[in-house]
């Protein structure tokens, strides 16, 4: 194979699916490599593939990279690392996109020290720009601006790996939106020999039993949700935002400082270092607004704060805001919303 310097994703396949983490990431990557002027190319690895191509095209993928062996799945660390780590040394991509799961927090780690390459991880947006060193005064053109807030949150930084390639990253579930780029796209298939590029070695782990856990809460797909920070208080008061959500019948959300103050479930965060979340309503109660938890619910279609504190940021960004307490407004809201429901 020659060096083709096209942007790659790699796709999480998984009981026959691929992840939806990765198809957000082939809508960004297909406006990414057309401002490139790159192809988009996609890596699938895993048993039984037939067909997933046909996944992969609408989202405007030219070159479907296909490794299958039944050794390869369930996902395990070596094998598919080292597909990665040997593949791109053939077709040198110049950015590869990965999703911010376990998966992808494993395998992203392990391909860029093999590389050499630098990573960047849980990026809230990714664009191309230009860069200029301040040091050596050397332009570079057309590089991958890795953006995500950094110093606690107190900054969003623009990251950019000037030399080493791939330029890497990995996105959070929902941060990118999915969307068809074309239903009748076609691209290329290429089907590769997992002999070739995973040693025998490499399959020393073995995985005997699989059990997965499903989360019993859906904040991701809620339409309405009802989130809580630190200013609600206590875990008693925590009770008032799920009665709201019961009478609303919405799904129940958390801040980073609500879930480490033992407020709510980590399954509940939202922002950063949680969930990223689309809702029609968004009601935020006594939450500050620091960048992280921004970053996960900025696009809600309304947004309404409940806060005592009139200049907190969160109330930037709201559509209504009402000033008070938890405990005096959300107790209004039920009473009100049950008489004018009936």
């Amino acid at each position: 194979m020659t060096d083709n310097n096209n942007l790659i994703v790699y796709c999480e396949f998984d009981d026959g699916n691929i992840a939806d983490v990765s198809l957000e990431l082939l809508t960004k990557g297909r406006s990414l490599a057309t401002k490139l002027g790159v192809k988009l190319e996609a890596l699938v690895i895993g048993d039984k593939l037939d067909g997933i191509e046909n996944v992969l095209f609408p989202y405007g993928v030219d070159v479907v990279y296909k490794v299958a062996d039944k050794r390869l799945y369930p996902y395990t660390s070596q094998p598919h690392a080292s597909v990665l780590i040997n593949l791109f040394k053939e077709i040198k991509p110049q950015v590869c996109l990965m999703g911010a799961t376990c998966i992808g927090r494993d395998l992203g780690p392990r391909v860029s020290s093999c590389l050499h390459s630098g990573l960047t991880a849980d990026c809230t947006a990714l664009e191309i720009g230009d860069y200029t060193d301040a040091k050596s005064k050397t332009d570079y053109h057309n590089l991958l601006y890795q953006i995500r807030p950094a110093f606690g949150g107190n900054i969003v930084a623009t990251i950019v790996n000037p030399e080493c390639r791939p330029q890497m990253a990995t996105v959070r579930e929902g941060v990118m939106k999915k969307e068809i780029f074309d239903a009748a796209y076609k691209g290329e298939v290429v089907e590769l020999d997992a002999n070739k590029y995973v040693a025998e070695s490499d399959y020393a782990v073995s995985i005997i039993e699989r059990h997965i856990t499903k989360s019993k809460i859906n904040i991701k797909n809620s339409p309405i949700i009802v989130a809580g920070g630190y200013g609600v208080g206590s875990k008693e008061n925590f009770n008032l935002l799920y009665q709201l959500a019961d009478v609303l019948g919405a799904e129940v959300g958390a801040s980073r400082a609500a879930v480490d103050a033992g407020f709510a479930e980590h399954e509940r965060q939202i922002g950063q270092t949680g969930v990223t979340v689309h809702p029609k309503l968004y009601i935020a109660c006594g939450i500050s607004g620091q960048i992280q938890h921004v970053a996960g619910m900025q696009d809600s279609a309304i947004i309404i704060s409940i806060n005592n504190d009139p200049e907190a940021p969160i109330n930037a960004i709201a559509d209504y805001v009402i000033n008070g307490t938890v405990e005096e407004v959300i107790p209004m809201l039920i009473k009100y919303y049950k008489k004018n429901s009936k």
